[in-house]
């Protein structure tokens, strides 16, 4: 006997109406994505109409980006929606400030975005950046930003951050493609100043030069202890920037290498400054001035020198590549530790510094002898005496010491008179 079907089991199941999205507070669900609207002044016609944003992965993002232009839109600082990734948005600000970024710093800023930031969020929309992806950005670098997947340093992150935050800062106040920098809200890892030691003792720093004296660079090296100039400012300087007579040098730029090719530009604080110089400097310079002219003589129609050229070159009057006055000073340091004949080894070798800290050994040794700090950054052609402060704060430390010595020493005179 056949079993009859029950009424329910017989009757087919009705279709579920299909829920259209729903509107709530602004956001809604369409598709996979979520959107949310708000309603936007139009600056002509200050009639207030509805703008649709959509495309986010979540409810939660989609109502993060509503409140903030719920936000703007009242502030009057909407901006429309843009599709531009951050690695587009990069080539372009990269380019369009091109003019007004110094050659070496430009490359210094295409290879920190090509390594440390278009591999982590280069593919996002500009739009979509917000704090906690600069956040994680900066940890990810310092987790394995590095080579092969190492720590990046803390310095290079810092620098990163740097860059970010000027690029961000332009894509709000010249492109308007923001309302508000995500990078300023961002935690950047803390950098911890380092302060620079004077390496060298004075005995030291006249040992070094001592060594140096046979060189054909010898006055470069002197002219870097005894005037604290940049690496870059120093090579730059030509002979009409020299003035014996008067027993000073005007440094109007910097000389770098970019792409093995020679670039001039200004100083880093872009400002031309006057270094006087003693004299037993000039007579270092009249020294190597000969010796120069020697050179031109003996290479003759050879010389790739300009007339009143730059004042250091090489053998045959062409730039020098500031790679090689950097290495010279651990060649040198390393033949004197380390002499063919071991029975000529120093009692004491010479600790190896780098070209860059005869600047801060001549910064350190003015600021000890008690030279006035916006002097001594007048000389170092920092743009602010707190750069010098904050640089040789340890060194201000030790001055602020012995100035309460003095006092309590010109104190106790005065009281031995009553």
């Amino acid at each position: 006997m056949t079993k009859t079907p029950t009424n329910e089991a017989a009757s087919p199941s009705r279709p579920s109406k299909k829920s259209s999205p729903k509107l709530r507070d602004g956001v809604m669900k369409r598709g996979s994505t979520w959107s949310y609207v708000i309603r936007v002044k139009d600056p002509e016609t200050g009639e207030s109409k509805p703008k649709w944003v959509g495309g986010f992965a979540t409810e939660d993002e989609a109502k993060a980006a509503r409140d903030e232009a719920r936000v703007n839109a009242r502030r009057g600082e909407y901006v429309d929606r843009n599709e531009i990734t951050v690695s587009e948005y990069l080539d372009m600000w990269i380019e369009d400030h091109a003019m007004e970024i110094k050659p070496g710093t430009l490359e210094d800023y295409r290879i920190s975005i090509r390594l440390y930031i278009k591999p982590y969020i280069g593919k996002m929309r500009l739009q979509a950046v917000r704090p906690s992806t600069v956040t994680k950005l900066y940890r990810d670098l310092l987790a394995r930003g590095g080579r092969n997947g190492k720590p990046l340093a803390v310095s290079s992150v810092v620098h990163t951050h740097a860059i970010l935050r000027r690029a961000f800062r332009d894509a709000v106040l010249v492109h308007e493609y923001l309302s508000s920098s995500p990078v300023e809200k961002a935690k950047r890892p803390r950098s911890d100043l380092r302060e620079p030691g004077m390496i060298w003792t004075l005995a030291q720093l006249r040992t070094f030069l001592s060594l140096a004296r046979s060189h054909r660079l010898y006055a470069f090296f002197h002219l870097a202890a005894y005037t604290g100039a940049r690496r870059g400012e120093l090579l730059n300087i030509r002979w009409p920037d020299v003035d014996l007579e008067k027993k000073q040098i005007t440094i109007k730029g910097s000389t770098g290498v970019v792409d093995g090719e020679h670039i001039e530009g200004t100083t880093k604080s872009g400002r031309t400054r006057v270094v006087t110089i003693d004299e037993r400097t000039v007579n270092v310079l009249r020294e190597h001035k000969e010796a120069q002219e020697a050179e031109k003589a003996r290479v003759g129609d050879a010389w790739k020198g300009e007339e009143n050229g730059h004042v250091f070159t090489t053998a045959w009057g062409g730039p020098i590549y500031p790679t090689t006055v950097t290495a010279l000073p651990a060649k040198l340091i390393k033949a004197y530790n380390e002499p063919e004949d071991r029975a000529q080894t120093p009692a004491d070798p010479l600790p190896y510094v780098r070209l860059h800290d005869l600047r801060h050994i001549h910064a350190t040794t003015l600021l000890l002898a008690g030279v006035p700090v916006h002097i001594v950054a007048a000389r170092l052609g920092h743009a602010d005496p707190a750069i010098t402060l904050r640089v040789y704060a340890h060194v201000i430390r030790s001055a602020e010491t012995a100035a309460a010595d003095v006092f309590a020493k010109a104190l106790q005179h005065d009281e031995s008179e009553l």
